[in-house]
């Protein structure tokens, strides 16, 4: 069968669905994708490891489970039962469908797993993380793992191993963080879906920096597995979430990632129809918009593509307001509240990375970049008194949203409170004014971001959708209901 060069276009839904009838094969998809890494990765910079081999013996081991399935119904067939559904072993939501790997916590057993780091290049995970395992389960095939900078501790992706990685949608651009690969190789169709983890944004500021869909769920819905600290993503509410073209797939996908796992201590055990909510209409929808959650400088250029989307919101049926979010603090505050929590979080990576691999990042000063060791360096500066601070402003901030979310249904706002954010441009360590993210981790609620435009430069701007902790169903909802009324799919170039 010949591969059709349109593969890399379709969402995973389709193309899981034309692989199911036979339409297409799961080795040709998987070829179709591969061909586009291979096309388009010199540029982009989005995978630290494909994984060609390993990808085509699944592909090919998925087509043969479909044979048999279609040998057992055909033998039903002809003894002239009913042919149902069930008749024969069914197949997953996502059979044959590639998904890329974040190299950063998503292990798959036998596969390098370098945590960004040039020092782990040669490292192979033993054990496969227990979100790869269900994706595994549904049916997807692992293409490759994407680039993160070091321990995913910035907001860009750019690291010593591989370099950065660029925005398929102005490649002059860097793809953002932390899971800045997973997004770049969802917008240049080198794979239909990806994981992110997203610890201050990591999700959602890839996603608006690459033009893509990118959900972070309700802390405690989606498991990790994580070794050996099982605790050690509570204080920034530390989450996986999907990164597609549609916000149909990463209802799937989230389908297939959520569900509560005996290895997490977090996990908790609420059934949340993610695929359901797609149709659901917005008309009783009470919207909150917030253009800078008060205190975040965002840019006009980024404001002006935030309202035209928030208009669209209203054009499909949901009464759209501002709103202060009266958190009562500065910028400065909010910010020297956000670095207690977050650099000592990057210390507490590094010091389970030393416990495991007998490795002490800094004293490889030459192979580490500049802005870990400066995150190490300041984390090192505060204690259990500086937490303790942290802690009440982020009760604060939870207080503040949790108020406004007891009036609406949603609030919305800018990803990125800017959209001109270089390949290789150097963040300081202290830049939280530019995404308008992690506020959201303190809280745990469940925010998408959802692709809203492009600035008059060209360059993507992300939305915002925050729902009520375990409603991430209604942020689905609203989420599909943009992307009908203002389809984004014009933002990915397949020449």
């Amino acid at each position: 069968m010949a591969r059709d060069p349109e593969l890399p276009r379709l969402s995973a839904t389709a193309l899981a669905a034309r692989i199911r009838t036979g339409e297409v094969t799961a080795t040709a998809a998987v070829e179709a994708h591969l061909e586009r890494i291979d096309a388009r990765d010199d540029e982009i910079n989005a995978f630290v490891t494909v994984c060609r081999d390993g990808a085509l013996e699944e592909a090919a081991e998925a087509d043969r489970a479909l044979a048999e399935r279609d040998e057992q119904r055909a033998s039903v067939s002809r003894a002239g039962s009913e042919v149902t559904h069930e008749t024969g072993e069914d197949v997953g939501p996502l059979h044959g469908v590639p998904v890329a790997l974040k190299d950063l916590g998503a292990q798959k057993a036998g596969v390098r797993h370098t945590y960004g780091l040039a020092l782990f290049s040669d490292h192979v995970a033993d054990r496969t993380a227990a979100i790869v395992e269900r994706l595994e389960d549904a049916g997807a095939i692992v293409i490759g793992k994407t680039n993160t900078p070091e321990l995913g501790h910035k907001g860009t992706t750019d690291n010593e191993l591989i370099g950065a990685t660029a925005s398929p949608i102005d490649t002059d651009l860097n793809a953002g963080g932390s899971s800045g690969g997973s997004a770049a190789a969802v917008a240049a169709g080198m794979t239909p879906i990806a994981t992110g983890s997203d610890a201050g944004g990591s999700v959602r500021i890839p996603a608006a920096a690459c033009g893509v869909y990118g959900f972070k769920p309700t802390f405690g819905l989606v498991p990790d597995d994580r070794r050996p600290n099982a605790f050690g993503r509570e204080t920034q509410h530390t989450t996986a979430g999907p990164i597609t073209r549609t916000v149909e797939d990463a209802a799937v996908v989230l389908s297939v990632m959520a569900g509560p796992h005996p290895a997490d201590p977090n996990a908790v055990p609420v059934d949340i129809e993610y695929r359901g909510a797609l149709e659901s209409p917005i008309d009783d929808y009470r919207i909150a918009y917030s253009p800078a959650l008060d205190v975040f400088p965002v840019t006009e250029a980024v404001e002006t593509v935030i309202d035209d989307a928030v208009a669209a919101l209203a054009t499909a049926g949901a009464t759209v307001e501002p709103v202060d979010i009266d958190h009562g603090y500065t910028m400065a505050e909010l910010s020297e509240a956000a670095m207690a929590p977050y650099a000592t979080g990057v210390i507490e990576s590094a010091t389970l990375l030393e416990e495991a691999h007998g490795i002490d990042l800094r004293d490889h000063p030459d192979e580490v970049s500049d802005s870990l060791l400066a995150m190490l360096d300041i984390g090192e500066e505060y204690g259990p008194d500086d937490i303790a601070r942290s802690g009440i402003v982020r009760t604060d901030m939870y207080d503040a949203v949790q108020t406004v979310l007891d009036e609406y249904d949603l609030l919305v706002t800018p990803t990125l409170s800017r959209a001109d954010v270089g390949l290789h441009d150097v963040l300081e360590t202290d830049a939280w004014e530019w995404p308008l993210t992690w506020p959201f981790n303190w809280t745990g609620h469940p925010v998408a971001s959802a692709p809203a435009g492009l600035t008059d430069r060209g360059h993507p701007v992300g939305l915002q959708l925050v729902g009520r902790r375990f409603a991430d169903d209604d942020v689905l909802a609203a989420s599909a209901a943009l992307e009908r009324e203002r389809p984004w799919d014009h933002l990915y170039e397949y020449e």
